[in-house]
């Protein structure tokens, strides 16, 4: 009996090593709570989904991928720590994640300590791949820079020598967005155009209620509500209930299809914002694998994807693809087999950038639908017209600009 006992014992060990040896682990470093987590399950519910398709596709070189989640809260200490745990203690082979971009950074400087990739999924502040750019960095979505690249023609075509306020996310997001708005609509002038700062995390209706009675008092042509995720859809209904949107144009520099839905119909009529992609993109130009993971994503989940879940996915696929053409899960062959690469796989042409590591692609400006046309989706979540776009190599920054960046952060202009 004993000895059977040990056979079977003996046999369990060696079907779980077996099993192990047949799987890639991939962590999830995503925000489940916090004020960012509408936009953090967005990403677990894409990241699934693209892991059952690679799946029972083969997966990646004959391995199943197994994911492994960690939520980061939107704190940068958090993000550090379960990146750590991911490689250390789960054996995760690469890392993708974010919404906050302190996270997304603390994260990518843990991932480099242990030689493994990390993958930004929203992470718009100009410093992830500029002046905190490293090799085992890659963002997918868009930076500051691009989406306030996108928004200046609208800004300047109908708000030029206007008076701006700005309320602001106190941390390196909020910090680079504001700056990249200033820079192209003209509004560097701060004691013209004035701003406030909210807390981040951790802002309480009361922070934002301060924030934009000050905006009220000050009596700006254009608000700019450099929030994001629930902070946004906080902020924004309190400027609609004090009636400020009757008053002065509202501007969400980066916006997504969560934080409309958070807010409502009724208060994101008119507001303006800017997107690498939203649901709508394959349908207006013709882009089939985005029309593809659109309905795959609203049979599955009875709802539309956002940009945070199309990152997530295309991260994956990206990864999968990138091993393949490797032939290895090498940390150094993945990066050499990304690095000025291009696809096409949910919109038009996308590069991961060599030199900062930069997914550069086509970018979109945004305007909120009437009340009215959002309820007759059958989702009632058609939020968005989009009001115009910009190629990749437009609204990114030039490698010149790049590198004068990283030489007044007194880092090399290489990533290292």
């Amino acid at each position: 009996m004993k000895n059977v006992l040990l056979a079977g014992l003996y046999f369990a060990l060696f079907w779980v090593s077996a099993a192990a040896a047949n799987e890639v682990v991939i962590g999830l470093n995503y925000p489940e709570t916090g004020p960012y987590s509408v936009q953090g399950l967005a990403q677990l519910q894409s990241a699934e989904m693209a892991v059952d398709e690679i799946n029972q596709a083969g997966g990646i070189l004959g391995k199943r991928i197994k994911l492994v989640k960690r939520d980061s809260q939107s704190k940068a200490p958090v993000s550090t720590a379960n990146v750590e745990a991911l490689i250390d203690k789960e054996g995760a082979q690469m890392v993708l994640g974010g919404s906050s971009s302190a996270v997304a950074i603390a994260g990518g400087k843990a991932a480099k300590s242990r030689d493994k990739l990390y993958f930004g999924t929203l992470t718009y502040s100009n410093a992830t791949t500029g002046k905190d750019g490293q090799t085992h960095m890659f963002r997918e979505c868009y930076n500051a820079w691009m989406g306030a690249k996108v928004l200046s023609k609208y800004l300047n075509d109908n708000f030029a020598g206007k008076k701006f306020f700005f309320i602001t996310a106190d941390y390196t997001w909020g910090w680079t967005t504001e700056e990249s708005i200033r820079e192209f609509s003209n509004t560097k002038d701060t004691k013209k155009h004035k701003r406030t700062l909210t807390p981040f995390p951790g802002a309480s209706d009361k922070d934002f209620k301060k924030a934009l009675t000050l905006a009220k008092a000050n009596k700006p042509d254009v608000l700019v509500l450099v929030l994001f995720g629930n902070d946004m859809a906080r902020a924004v209904t309190q400027a609609t209930a004090m009636g400020l949107k009757r008053k002065m144009a509202v501007v969400v520099p980066n916006i997504t299809l969560g934080m409309a839905q958070s807010a409502g119909p009724k208060v994101m009529e008119g507001v303006v914002g800017a997107l690498p992609w939203t649901w709508k993109v394959p349908y207006e130009n013709g882009f089939e694998g985005g029309k593809k993971f659109v309905e795959a994503f609203a049979s599955r989940y009875n709802a539309y994807p956002s940009t945070s879940g199309a990152s997530a996915y295309t991260i994956l696929y990206q990864y999968k693809e990138a091993v393949e053409r490797a032939g290895s899960f090498d940390t150094a062959a993945v990066r050499k087999a990304l690095e000025g690469h291009s696809f096409s796989l949910l919109k038009d042409e996308q590069t991961w950038r060599a030199f900062d590591h930069q997914n550069v692609q086509t970018v979109y400006a945004v305007k909120g639908k009437p009340q009215a046309e959002v309820l007759k989706d059958k989702f009632k979540a058609d939020y968005f017209e989009i009001i115009s776009s910009m190629s990749g190599d437009e609204a990114a920054r030039s490698k010149a600009e790049w590198d004068a960046v990283r030489e007044k952060a007194g880092q090399p202009t290489h990533l290292e």
